[in-house]
């Protein structure tokens, strides 16, 4: 019984993803003024993995594609960071795409894009892959 305690807490130490943030007090000092003006944006975001390809839907208040001036995304699975992929979208005029390599499951987007105006955007969003 020890010896699994220690196995599975060494795997729950060198697994586990790690922090949102380094300083949540300093985060939360502007949390909300953050969430305001991402909530202003009125985005809303499609992720979905087709084909090898992860294809991320950026839409406005009426439903229109919005084309953010920067995204940076980190994807993988939501309980660890070895499968953790850095994807390099590029816009064809409504979707981003980007190739990634995937299995069945569950899969987490972790989504940080800029409007055009500066107003930053972040989501997570998970992804169900067949």
């Amino acid at each position: 019984i020890i010896g699994v305690n220690i196995v599975l807490a060494y795997q729950a130490i060198h697994t586990f993803p790690g922090l949102e943030v380094d300083n949540s007090y300093v985060a939360s000092q502007t949390f909300d003024a953050e969430r305001t003006a991402q909530l202003a944006l009125g985005w809303t975001v499609r992720a979905i993995v087709h084909e090898g390809q992860l294809q991320l839907a950026f839409a406005d208040a009426q439903g229109r594609p919005v084309q953010p001036a920067r995204i940076d995304a980190i994807f993988g699975r939501a309980t660890s960071t070895q499968s953790d992929q850095v994807p390099v979208f590029v816009f064809d005029g409504t979707l981003y795409r980007a190739p990634v390599v995937t299995a069945p499951g569950n899969w987490n987007l972790r989504l940080s894009a800029v409007a055009a105006d500066g107003t930053a955007f972040h989501q997570r969003i998970i992804v169900l892959v067949d």
